[in-house]
């Protein structure tokens, strides 16, 4: 029987196969939890390239957050990274849960990255 953490990887990459098949040369929206905190970026895996991030860590945020692990928090960061990425030019991405359940801070990530103007 795999180990928890085994488990996880081959979740993400089970995930990460599937959206690699209907990207179509569109940027990544990459999702990661932590207990304490929630990040979020937006990758160009052609070019290698993070295009645009935003975290419960950023200054922009640290300050009005009473805590980074919450779903309050995790749609101001949907928020952040959406109008950083309507900043760089990129409008359409693909969602990267990872090896994360669609639910709670991941849910609220993705629906405030979608009222920001993100489409996936």
């Amino acid at each position: 029987m795999a180990s928890r953490k085994e488990a996880l990887a081959r979740r993400a990459n089970r995930v990460r196969r599937q959206l690699k098949s209907v990207a179509n040369g569109r940027p990544r929206l990459s999702v990661h939890r932590s207990s304490k905190n929630i990040y979020a970026q937006i990758i160009d895996d052609v070019a290698g390239k993070t295009l645009a991030a935003a975290s419960t860590l950023d200054k922009d945020l640290r300050g009005s957050l009473k805590t980074g692990a919450d779903t309050a928090a995790a749609a101001l960061v949907g928020k952040l990274v959406a109008e950083r990425a309507s900043k760089a030019g990129v409008k359409e991405v693909v969602f990267d849960r990872g090896a994360f359940i669609y639910h709670g801070r991941i849910k609220a990530l993705a629906e405030a990255a979608r009222e920001g103007g993100l489409t996936f």
